[in-house]
């Protein structure tokens, strides 16, 4: 068996189309992001109150609405007045 060995020069093309791409990924907002720890911080520091809003916004849309829907059921003694006491509350509230 013969085997070939493939140590040949590189192409100046292709180190060059390299170049330029490594360049692109390195001008990319992501890797600036994440080049300085400040940054990050910065970022992943907004990042969490915008899902911490979003959380909470969201939970408080779902409950009303839930306390809401529950509190048209008046044929449950217990749950309906419960929930109708919840919604007086939300009507007063506005």
């Amino acid at each position: 068996m013969t085997e070939q060995n493939n140590t040949s020069k590189p192409d100046p093309q292709e180190i060059a189309r390299l170049t330029r791409e490594l360049e692109k990924l390195n001008a990319h907002r992501f890797v600036k992001v994440h080049n300085s720890l400040w940054r990050l911080i910065g970022f992943q520091f907004l990042r969490g109150l915008a899902f911490g809003l979003g959380s909470v916004v969201g939970a408080t849309i779902l409950v009303s609405l839930l306390a809401w829907w529950v509190s048209q059921f008046e044929f449950l003694p217990i749950i309906g007045d419960w929930a109708a006491q919840i919604a007086d509350q939300i009507e007063t509230a506005r």
